[in-house]
């Protein structure tokens, strides 16, 4: 994960975001990209070919379903997307989905009951998991930023201690027997639609706004594009780097809640794996590993293609083994497509 400017590039054209950037429906930073936008056909094709290949595809319940699920990882897309946009990384994402909800079933479920401690009631469970997720965010916050530690390696040794750790809370076993707080937001419905799904798009609205239109977004993509060049703006580089680290957390927090509300428990393994879909989603959707590119609308589009492919390959009996191998295949392609729409790989 590189930290340093992209040799070549002009302070001027990475500080664009700040004032140049033209805005799609006007603002400074553009909410979607022509890059964005050009997933909208693919997910209008894959839609297309869902239909024909289970006439179920297209039914309203199967399309909550499939938002359903995908909100979870979407959280984790959308964390992602902020933390790629300031040209950090952060691999642990997937373990604070578990350990956050894992800490909190670990101390309200009742002993004998579920595995738990019985310690506290269950309405602690919720600022129980949020608060562990930002505890996890600012002690990546310290160590990368305080520290000055390569990001890559500090969240790929706290993805394995946070797993580590959420092992040995449960003992390798299952959380379950889940207060009715930390099943609501898994199993509620508002206005007929799932809760995880109104929660899913309310903030993703709300990162577009943020990123799109305030100049805390814009300020993102100023650290990203040249963090000197930034500084020297007097943008208060350390002050939004911790902000997005820590928000980081605590949505993939907010992630494992939702999920172990789905499911009613919290399994020793929860999350794992998540991350390759995580960084998957976000380069379909245009977001450059190299920061200051990329909107959180295109990483919506990335996540939702994603998941309506692996719907797709679910009806038409393709085993689920298979999947993360196309999921990859998936990658190159947009690679490739992008290589050949902007004259350039992907960066």
């Amino acid at each position: 994960m590189p930290d340093t400017a992209l040799a070549g590039t002009s302070a001027s054209d990475e500080t664009a975001p700040a004032g140049r950037r033209p805005g799609l429906i006007g603002g400074r930073v553009p909410i979607a990209r022509l890059r964005d936008l050009a997933l909208i056909p693919a997910i209008l094709i894959i839609a297309v070919v869902g239909q024909i290949v289970s006439p179920v595809f297209l039914q309203p319940d199967n399309l909550l379903n499939v938002l359903q699920t995908m909100s979870e990882i979407a959280l984790l897309v959308l964390a992602e997307t902020m933390i790629l946009i300031v040209k950090k990384m952060d691999l642990s994402l997937e373990s604070t989905m578990g350990l956050a909800p894992g800490v909190a079933a670990w101390l309200v479920v009742p002993v004998g009951a579920g595995h738990g401690l019985g310690l506290l009631s269950g309405g602690w469970a919720i600022p129980i998991t949020l608060a562990v997720g930002a505890l996890v965010g600012a002690i990546n916050a310290v160590l990368i930023i305080r520290f000055g530690l390569n990001g890559f390696i500090v969240t790929l040794g706290m993805l394995i201690v946070l797993r580590g750790a959420l092992t040995g809370i449960s003992g390798g076993q299952t959380f379950f027997h889940l207060p009715p707080s930390m099943l609501y937001l898994g199993t509620a419905e508002w206005f007929g639609v799932p809760a995880s799904i109104w929660i899913c798009l309310t903030l993703f609205a709300v990162a577009i706004v943020v990123l799109g239109w305030t100049s805390f977004g814009r300020s993102l993509y100023a650290i990203g594009g040249n963090v000197d060049a930034a500084k020297a703006a007097g943008i208060r580089t350390d002050r939004v780097l911790w902000i997005v680290i820590v928000t980081g957390s605590v949505l993939a927090a907010l992630a494992g809640l939702l999920l172990s509300g789905r499911l009613a428990s919290v399994a020793s393994a929860q999350g794992s794996g998540y991350i390759f879909t995580v960084f998957a989603a976000a380069v379909i959707g245009g977001i450059s590993l190299n920061g200051g590119k990329g909107t959180v609308f295109g990483a919506f589009t990335g996540i939702l293609l994603l998941f309506m492919i692996q719907n797709v390959l679910t009806l038409a009996g393709v085993p689920a083994q298979w999947i993360g191998a196309l999921n990859g295949l998936i990658i190159l392609a947009a690679l490739i497509v992008s290589r050949i729409t902007s004259g350039k790989v992907q960066d």
